[in-house]
């Protein structure tokens, strides 16, 4: 049985769930706001195999309806015209989650995102995010929260590439995972189908590939 935080995140994420069989388009205002980052996210679907919900803005439903009827094999493609940014980019890959993450050390400390010495990516967090420092106070890898809703909270981790290797960034993906679950979400993790080196970060981390799909339209 599906976790009952997961379903109120996806419910809440995407304006509907769970679906009957097949792709459902659906209409939420959810793709007209801003996102955690303060950028729209004016297409975003999850698929599970057997069916999938596709949430759009409510004026764009109609038209988003008869191009998957019509054309599901271009859905993809067409789908950043259909929404009305046809210079924006599609993401697709694996859409995972844990209720369990790797029994991995902690390795990284909680800091405030203005803190000297991030990348620009964690800046963007409004939160505290996950630092891994050298010893001499140099940002080697991190981690940041996307608090989507209540329900469910996505991870992302980046390292540099000087740090590779070592593996920070799945000991800091388990750590982040634990403090979500602490919080009482669930935490997700999202990557492009060919990052192999994403997908061996989740694995490790207690992220399963579970046949689940997530894309959508983002910005470049």
């Amino acid at each position: 049985m599906l976790d009952r935080r997961l379903q109120l995140h996806l419910a809440t994420w995407l304006g509907q769930w769970p679906a009957g069989p097949g792709l459902h388009v659906v209409g939420s205002h959810r793709r007209v706001k801003p996102a955690w980052d303060g950028r729209l996210r004016p297409a975003l679907a999850v698929d599970t195999g057997r069916s999938a919900v596709l949430s759009v803005p409510p004026e764009r439903v109609a038209q988003v309806r008869v191009l998957a009827r019509r054309a599901p094999d271009r859905l993809l493609a067409a789908l950043p015209a259909a929404v009305g940014l046809p210079e924006w980019c599609v993401h697709d890959g694996p859409f995972r989650w844990s209720l369990a993450p790797a029994p991995l050390p902690d390795v990284g400390e909680w800091t405030e995102s203005t803190v000297p010495g991030l990348p620009p990516w964690l800046r963007l967090f409004d939160r505290p995010v996950l630092v891994v420092w050298s010893a001499d106070g140099e940002y080697l890898a991190g981690a940041g929260i996307k608090r989507h809703d209540a329900y469910g909270h996505e991870l992302a981790v980046g390292t540099v590439p000087a740090a590779r290797g070592r593996g920070l960034a799945r000991r800091l993906v388990a750590q982040a995972a634990r403090r979500v679950l602490d919080e009482g979400a669930v935490p997700t993790y999202l990557h492009e189908r060919d990052n192999v080196v994403s997908a061996r970060v989740a694995e490790a981390a207690g992220f399963p590939d579970r046949g689940w799909r997530s894309y959508g339209v983002y910005p470049r």
